[in-house]
């Protein structure tokens, strides 16, 4: 039978043709033993933690090369697991109370764990259930001396067809993969993330559908809508084929044209730049045609390391960016860093929701030697380009001028000491908590620039995590309240006559691009890979027919009528 339809959830934007290869996970057959040498046991245990760090590691530094930071820190979870004392600590405890093998209790309290995280009505923490499952097979795995499945034997042109699939599966994936598919997931899951950064259409979320889908069966996958034909007729692939090779002219024709400047069709100036987590993001950026960098996540300098980055350490870093742009923009973002990261060497406190705690500017004012080493060290990298500092979860006047005061504070000292120093720097906030959009008129009297972040902005708002699939149908940044925020951020930033930008997700969406700079944005960073296709429908817009557009959006009644309101206006 021929063109078999089958919906799923839309996670990652594309067309694809491919043979599907099933991702199967080893999960070993786990038997009870009793064991007499606990102490044996237990160091069998350790050792086999400490393969899994390193594997862990290994795993973060390539996908930071290879992805960013943001997915990178993905697997900041697992290895803080493997420091848990509830956790690796318990089993040791029934290695030696129960007298039981290591298999057996890795087992045992991961299901025990993963079932309780799950059952909380936190929503942070039963996200995290997934990460605890996903480092109790690696142990298991380990522990068995079973090899997992090797993804390097995977085919160009190959559709993975899996249950579900971790992050640390889809991070593996080799370059060629034409899709995926999972029976569960949303489009906020970690794996749909990675997908959309490397640019691999996902459909997820088909329940038992999936069981239809064969090895080597022939699939057109369309990750923007979630459809999903197997077996197409020569006529259908024919179709897609075309409907691909169109997607591949118009991506290369933006290629063309990435480097140039992107004014709309009636002569305003929208500035594109890109978001990075390293400096080995600078190469993709300028490759993609990105015109400064609009957000330069430092969080990586700290999560590599085994101690606090020295001033120098952080230099070097700062000044390879700056060099890479001349005199383009770079806004570095200050340390945002909570309990939710894995730094052994630091110490932090556990919290129960760590994205509403003691984290970003909150942190580093708490802590002012760890931010004034981050603050000089931005002064002295700032004579080497066009720096703007951003300060990250603003939420009030006081936190703004406390940093303004320390990095007034590091100046002078710098100063005194000899150094050189940035003569002119920008000053700017995030924006991305409710309450700093809600009083952005205020806050914008402080500071040379506000971006933003419509990640978190999101989430806080909506009060739903980006991170969790149950509340995934909620999580949507095109929702209209999201987007009055975005529109008051920019009306208070013109009043002040300061520049506003925005670097969150949303602001890579191509089809969302005449909404925003309709809402009065002026600058839109994102992912690389995004830029060429923004630029490209930047030059499309026309101010006038984009404000009124985006009035329509801010009437709307859901995201989903907001996206419908802006295909139309596309079409018109």
């Amino acid at each position: 039978m021929t063109n078999q339809a089958m919906k799923g959830v839309g996670a990652a934007p594309g067309l694809a043709i491919g043979q599907a290869v099933r991702w199967r996970k080893e999960r070993p057959e786990v038997v009870v033993t009793e064991i007499a040498d606990t102490d044996t046991e237990q160091k069998r245990l350790e050792k086999t933690v400490e393969e899994a760090r390193q594997q862990l590691r290994e795993l973060r530094q390539a996908t930071l090369d290879r992805m960013g930071e943001e997915e990178a820190g993905i697997f900041d979870a697992h290895l803080s697991f493997l420091d848990d004392p509830a956790y690796i600590g318990e089993m040791k405890n029934r290695i030696r109370n129960q007298k039981k093998n290591a298999e057996a209790v890795c087992q045992q309290v991961t299901d025990e764990m993963s079932d309780m995280l799950a059952s909380l009505d936190d929503e942070y923490m039963r996200a995290r259930a997934d990460d605890i499952r996903d480092v109790g097979g690696r142990l298991l795995l380990l522990l068995s001396g079973i090899q997992p499945f090797d993804p390097t034997r995977l085919e160009p042109g190959s559709v993975i067809v899996a249950d579900e699939l971790a992050p640390s599966d889809t991070a593996q994936f080799p370059p060629g993969i034409a899709a995926m598919v999972t029976a569960r997931g949303s489009k906020t899951a970690h794996a749909a993330i990675m997908a959309r950064t490397l640019g691999i259409p996902a459909v997820l979320g088909l329940g038992e559908s999936l069981e239809r889908i064969e090895e080597g069966d022939t699939v057109i996958v369309d990750g923007e809508s979630g459809d999903i034909t197997l077996h197409p007729d020569t006529e259908t692939q024919q179709q897609a084929e075309a409907e691909m090779k169109r997607q591949r002219e118009v991506r290369e024709q933006a290629l063309k044209r990435a480097d140039e400047d992107a004014f709309t069709a009636d002569g305003h100036r929208i500035q594109v730049f890109a978001n990075i987590g390293s400096p080995a993001d600078v190469d993709a950026a300028l490759q993609n045609g990105a015109e400064g960098i609009g957000l330069f996540r430092t969080e990586f300098l700290y999560l590599e390391n085994d101690h606090w980055p020295t001033e120098e350490e952080q230099v070097r870093s700062y000044r390879q960016v700056l060099e890479a742009f001349g005199d383009k923009p770079v806004v570095i973002r200050t340390l945002d860093i909570g309990g939710d990261k894995d730094l052994p060497y630091a110490e932090l406190p556990q919290e129960e929701n760590p994205f509403l705690g003691h984290r970003a500017i909150r942190f580093c004012l708490a802590n002012p030697d760890i931010f004034k080493t981050q603050l000089r060290a931005l002064l002295r990298a700032g004579v080497h380009g066009n720096l703007w500092i951003m300060f990250p979860m603003v939420e009030n006047l006081s936190e703004i001028r406390e940093a303004k005061t320390l990095l007034a504070e590091c100046r002078r000292e710098l100063e005194a000491e000899g150094a050189e120093v940035a003569a002119s720097i920008k000053v700017g906030i995030m924006v991305e908590v409710p309450a700093a959009a809600i009083y952005a008129d205020v806050l914008a009297r402080e500071v040379d620039f506000m971006s933003i972040g419509t990640n978190d902005l999101t989430q806080y708002t909506l009060a739903a995590d980006r991170g969790n699939e149950r509340v995934a149908s909620l999580y949507d940044a095109s929702h209209p309240a999201v987007l009055r925020l975005v529109r008051q951020t920019c009306d208070a930033a013109r009043n002040a006559g300061i520049l506003v930008g925005m670097c969150g997700e949303l602001a890579g969406d191509p089809k969302m691009t005449a909404a925003l700079v309709g809402l009065g944005l002026q600058e839109l960073s994102m992912s690389a890979g995004a830029i060429p296709e923004v630029k490209e429908e930047v030059r499309q817009v026309e101010t006038d027919p984009a404000r009124q557009l985006a009035d329509k959006a801010l009437q709307a009644e859901d995201g989903s009528q907001v996206r419908a309101i802006v295909e139309k206006g596309k079409m018109n």
